[in-house]
């Protein structure tokens, strides 16, 4: 039968699901990263071509893997020593013969789980596990990538390839992580989840405010982690921290495309069913065990989740949360929220002095992380308590400072209209 282009998009959808499994597959059977993820490639390639038009096969997977695996036999025909490569067709072949009546791996064992852990292998930079686990569980391209990162092609191809190597010399391995190094793995797996969403939710370059494959990839795999560990609480409050957030998607940009601020929003476009999810999931786990930081700041998104209106927002209960995270995670995006909580709940005066001490102690104004976004916190609280004049300044200040178009566009706005 020949499909449509909503048959076409269901194709595509199935894939990118399947695209980790398939390649934990033959990372498992050959241990040979670069070329599984090679054969992987045609082999999606050849099913992109193949199912829209005669329909998907009963088990798409095997069919992947089947493809997968005689992709492999000519690329290791093609590159490896005649001593080795005997013993490693041979080893495929025989795979080969196996795939029919292997039954897929246990859930315990999920190839999709294991491959995320070896993209988070600590033998990586941040920036390399972030960029691994897109191209290889997230199935995003290269280029996709680097335009999310703000790079070229080539500097994102060679560092996912660098990567590949590093995995190579540390002598990882396609298994789940020992006891000894699970939790700092799974940790591992958690930052590099929650970098991928917020760089797609707020996109650090670019004429979009989001990325939304980011996201959307984000919570996939978060939905993965936590549907393995369903017992785990942090990677639960993770999941109900995506969701939370982005309940609110929707309303950030206006009819024109412009940002607006979460007071200016129009909660009604806020996504319910998205919002019910992620209470329920906080809700079950808060309190159950030891308070993490991915607890905290979904137990924060649900408060401003279970607001009606802007003013009915419990921003006392909000600055106390934000405390107690600093304490857990002292970082400049954390220090910086709760000074916005503060002047919140106790007003502009207290929220500019926390500010004043806080860049003192730790110069959050100086801070990568936070630098932009300390100068339009500090309009924001500037402008509250009547200076127009000197948060016009800071607004236009903060506006150079960030590669995102949408929200220059919306700082420059606001200066703007206050001269």
């Amino acid at each position: 039968m020949t499909g449509g282009p909503d048959m076409t998009m269901d194709v595509e959808n199935l894939l990118r699901a399947e695209a980790p499994q398939v390649l934990g597959a033959l990372v498992r059977r050959f241990g040979r990263f670069d070329t599984a993820e090679d054969a992987v490639q045609e082999a999606l390639l050849a099913a992109s071509r193949t199912w829209p038009a005669e329909g998907v096969p009963e088990d798409p997977r095997s069919w992947l893997i089947r493809i997968g695996y005689r992709r492999m036999v000519d690329l290791l025909r093609s590159d490896q020593a005649r001593y080795r490569r005997e013993w490693e067709v041979g080893m495929a072949e025989l795979a080969m013969g196996e795939t029919e009546r292997r039954p897929s791996p246990p859930r315990e064992t999920d190839d999709g789980l294991t491959l995320l852990l070896l993209c988070c292998h600590p033998a990586l930079s941040h920036a390399s596990q972030v960029a691994l686990t897109l191209r290889a569980v997230g199935g995003l391209t290269t280029a996709e990538i680097a335009h999310a990162y703000g790079t070229s092609e080539t500097t994102m191809g060679t560092r996912i390839s660098r990567a590949k190597q590093q995995l190579t010399r540390a002598g990882a391995h396609f298994a789940l992580p020992t006891a000894a190094d699970r939790h700092s793995r799974m940790s591992a797996a958690m930052r590099v989840l929650y970098l991928i969403f917020n760089e797609g939710y707020t996109a650090s370059t670019g004429d979009e405010l989001a990325r939304i494959d980011l996201t959307s990839e984000a919570i996939r795999l978060a939905r993965t982690l936590a549907g393995t560990m369903p017992d785990d609480e942090e990677v639960t409050g993770l999941l109900a921290l995506m969701l939370l957030t982005e309940s609110r998607r929707a309303a950030r940009t206006g009819d024109d495309g412009g940002l607006l601020p979460l007071d200016e929003q129009d909660r009604t476009r806020w996504n319910r069913d998205l919002i019910r999810e992620g209470t329920e999931l906080i809700d079950r786990v808060w309190n159950r065990g030891e308070t993490g930081p991915y607890q905290l700041q979904a137990a924060i998104a649900a408060l401003h989740a279970a607001a009606a209106a802007p003013q009915r927002t419990d921003w006392p209960q909000i600055a106390m949360l934000y405390l107690w995270l600093e304490r857990l995670t002292p970082t400049a995006p954390v220090r910086l929220s709760r000074v916005v909580a503060v002047a919140q709940a106790f007003g502009p005066a207290r929220g500019l002095a926390l500010l004043d001490d806080l860049n003192r102690r730790h110069g959050l104004d100086q801070n990568p992380l936070t630098r932009q976004r300390e100068r339009a916190v500090r309009a924001h609280l500037v402008q509250m308590t009547g200076d127009t004049a000197g948060a016009t300044t800071l607004y236009r200040e903060a506006a150079t400072l960030t590669g995102n178009q949408v929200e220059r566009r919306y700082l420059l706005d606001e200066a703007d209209r206050l001269t």
